[in-house]
């Protein structure tokens, strides 16, 4: 049960280009975010689309995939666990975000796109 706990798994395309930073002894690290869209029908009868955004991190050896075959619009699968950090800025002001760090990403769609 414990492979269970933490556990994040989305599908969805790519709302950006793979932002590479290269780090200390060589390591890299990549930012990405994608969309996936949820359809509703609402009170009124409506098909209402929703979009969410989610940040994605990925560390390793899978970012050297990301910068060599991703690109914005990209449909991706995802499995990763969720995270929270925080930071303060330059004027002292703290920021937080929650990010998906992804252990495994599948590429999909043809390889045309």
């Amino acid at each position: 049960m414990n492979t269970l706990r933490n556990r994040v798994q989305l599908i969805g395309n790519l709302g950006m280009d793979p932002e590479v930073k290269n780090l200390e002894k060589g390591k890299k690290v990549v930012h990405l975010s994608i969309a996936t869209n949820d359809t509703y029908v609402n009170k009124e009868g409506e098909k209402v689309k929703e979009t969410q955004w989610h940040n994605l991190v990925v560390w390793g050896k899978l970012c050297d995939v990301c910068e060599k075959y991703l690109k914005k619009g990209t449909e991706v699968a995802v499995d990763g666990k969720l995270t929270n950090r925080k930071w303060e800025d330059k004027d002292g002001k703290l920021h937080y975000t929650t990010e998906i760090v992804v252990n495994e990403l599948l590429m999909l769609g043809s390889k045309g796109n």
